[in-house]
């Protein structure tokens, strides 16, 4: 039995090729049912592929599909191939489903925009690389997707190129993951050398053969995952390559939902996941993602509480929520990672879209200190961004709680856990529920602050603009609301299929995983938590984490409501009295001028001073150039010899004719 899987990343490719090189004379409707039609016909063939994979014997799982081999080296041979497990079956649903719903939206949100069939093309290329990524069979193919997203990252930022903050947002995405991209690469040259594959079946079996935690010092296995781990740090914008996220915000509203909250970003923490052969041998590497991820989670919180633009809100609660994924990966609760993964894409997802909707209520309008009063003039747009907002913010009932609460469950019981990691993942959980609920206040209660001008058809080409309205706020067409209702279900229920056993479930997912990401064994691990409860004892132990991580959501929501409906002179105040401290976490402190003056200007003054003007310039230019004035000058030199003169060429001939003669006898007389 085949699934045919090469036709799930083909279809959308197919209507990137289709919008791209015919686009520009197709009117808007054909553009949009190209690229709708392609997708979704992708996600309808993944749902099929997923179910009969379903069905499928556990010894014919994982299954392989082979296209053929892509290339061979000696004893080395890479395949194109799609490699479909429960792993990369949840990542293709996901991106194939809350692509769809994106590609749906952007209908409306972008319809008078310029550039139409352009966007689509990308947003469809990007889809085709994306599942390449997670459908891969090895690392090279992976590898091709990884950069293939990267470039389609590069084209939906800089969108709007004709702005310069757009242009410059994508450079700076595109040269700050080839940062990442290069430590992958090593890695992947070192799989080669000591295993001589890159295919995960085989990799996986020839890695299986270390013992867990066996490896006391930097060995091969912490090497290969630290390299990796500096590729997902680019990808997955974590610290110290977190800076690109936040400035891709500069692409249309739907590009940060597809790619900088449900997808691309949580490329890094697939391959982690997917590696968790390689990553669960190296007790070093797994205290690394999990310190990366506590840090960057809380260093994003709190940037995010002081942020007015609700885009840049949302992108540092992406990095957060990011956090919190590696965070799990690094205590080996790879599951519980994937989880949040999924459920982070559905309220994500949704609250970027909200936000987009928004922005188009208020005609172009991102400081949510000029908006207010949004939820009598847009109920759908309200009621769906309250949902996903208390899905992240951990409120129980909802998708966000249960994933977030099992990784810091995790983060606490696990053998690589520990409870500084739970301590500022409950503050920082804090700290989440306080600055989204802000945002919720801040955009849909009170009065509207905005103002209200003529009509602009055009609301993301011009969105710092504060100066102009478009008349009253109004509500997106149905077009735009019907996907946020879509994902609003989904941040509803998403989250029962983990429910822990404390709370009398069976966290299906983590059984669902299983087979891909085996739970790791305190014994397996070779470290035990002292004094390990017992199964009641660890039960009444996880209620009880469960209740402090539930309070502390409800703390950031009474907090919020009291700073921003309550008490609104409050916020101003504080800032005021915090002084300098306020001042950095506002301007992020100052990690992007302390790059700049460090790495950035260094490198271009060694650009210009060293390799421009000195090696370019001097040396290549200046041998160049004074060879040419050498030829010049012996050729002004011989050229007058061509005088026109008779009697000085009869001269120079009676001379050759006499030279020749010399020569003619001296060899005749040796």
């Amino acid at each position: 039995m085949t699934l045919n899987l090469w036709l799930i990343p083909v279809l959308p490719a197919a209507g990137a090729a289709i919008n791209g090189f015919f686009g520009r004379r197709f009117s808007n409707k054909m553009v949009s049912a190209v690229a709708l039609a392609s997708t979704a016909a992708s996600f309808a063939w993944a749902l099929v592929a997923a179910i009969r994979m379903l069905g499928m014997p556990a010894d014919q799982l994982p299954y392989i599909e082979r296209i053929g081999v892509w290339l061979r080296s000696g004893d080395f041979t890479a395949e194109y191939g799609f490699y479909l497990d429960h792993l990369s079956m949840i990542m293709m649903l996901v991106v194939t489903g809350v692509g769809f719903l994106i590609h749906v939206y952007s209908v409306g949100y972008m319809g008078h925009e310029g550039g139409y069939y352009r966007y689509f093309s990308y947003l469809n290329l990007f889809m085709f690389f994306m599942l390449t990524l997670v459908l891969a069979d090895n690392y090279l193919l992976m590898f091709v997707g990884w950069e293939g997203v990267g470039l389609a990252s590069y084209l939906l930022i800089g969108f709007f190129f004709l702005r310069d903050s757009a242009a410059n947002a994508g450079k700076k995405a595109f040269i700050t993951n080839r940062v990442g991209d290069f430590g992958f690469l090593i890695a992947l040259f070192l799989l080669v050398k000591h295993f001589g594959t890159l295919q995960y079946t085989e990799v996986f079996h020839k890695v299986a053969e270390f013992s867990p935690g066996i490896e006391a010092g930097a060995g091969l296995l912490t090497a290969i995952a630290l390299l990796m781990l500096v590729g997902a740090t680019g990808k997955s914008a974590q610290i110290p390559l977190y800076v690109w996220l936040p400035d891709a915000m500069e692409g249309p509203t739907p590009v940060s939902a597809l790619i900088h909250a449900a997808t691309m970003v949580t490329a890094g923490v697939y391959m982690v996941a997917r590696s968790n052969a390689i990553f669960s041998r190296s007790t070093i590497a797994l205290a690394v993602v999990a310190i990366i991820g506590c840090l960057t989670s809380f260093f994003a919180a709190t940037i995010g509480i002081t942020q007015t633009d609700i885009k840049r809100v949302l992108a540092y609660s992406t990095i957060s929520q990011l956090g919190y994924m590696f965070l799990a990966c690094g205590v080996a609760a790879y599951s519980a990672g994937i989880f949040h993964l999924m459920t982070h894409a559905f309220f994500k997802a949704l609250l970027f879209l909200g936000a987009g909707s928004v922005i188009h209520a208020v005609g172009g309008e991102q400081d949510m200190r000029k908006m207010g009063g949004l939820k009598k003039y847009a109920p759908y747009t309200f009621w769906t961004m309250l949902i996903a907002t208390c899905a992240i913010a951990g409120i129980p009932g909802l998708s966000g709680f249960f994933s977030k609460d099992e990784i810091l469950w995790q983060a606490f019981s696990s053998p690589h856990g520990h409870w500084a990691f739970w301590l500022i993942g409950v503050i920082t959980a804090f700290m989440t529920s306080f600055y989204m609920f802000r945002l919720l206040f801040m955009t849909f209660f009170n009065e509207y602050r905005g103002p209200v001008a003529v009509q602009q058809t055009q609301p993301e080409t011009q969105p710092h603009n504060h100066g102009s309205g478009h008349g009253e706020p109004h509500e997106s067409p149905w077009v735009m609301v019907a996907p946020l209702l879509l994902l609003a279900v989904l941040s509803i229920v998403g989250g029962y299929i983990g429910v822990p056993k404390a709370l009398h479930g069976s966290n299906q997912i983590e059984h669902f995983l299983a087979p891909v990401m085996p739970a790791i064994a305190a014994e397996a691990a070779g470290t035990a938590h002292e004094g390990a409860p017992q199964a009641a004892e660890e039960s009444l132990l996880e209620l009880t984490l469960t209740g402090v991580s539930v309070a502390v959501a409800f703390a950031g929501l009474g907090l919020a409501w009291f700073l921003y409906v309550k008490r609104r002179d409050l916020p101003a105040k504080i800032a005021d009295s915090l002084g300098g401290l306020y001042t950095a976490v506002l301007n992020k402190y100052y990690v992007d001028e302390i790059y700049g003056a460090a790495i950035i200007g260094p490198l271009i003054a060694f650009s210009t001073r060293v390799l421009w003007r000195g090696i370019d310039a001097t040396l290549i230019d200046g041998s160049v150039n004074s060879g040419a004035r050498g030829v010049r000058e012996i050729g002004d030199s011989l050229r007058h010899q061509q005088s026109g003169n008779l009697r000085s060429y009869a001269g120079w001939i009676t001379a050759g004719a006499a030279l020749v003669i010399l020569y003619m006898v001296w060899m005749g007389t040796r």
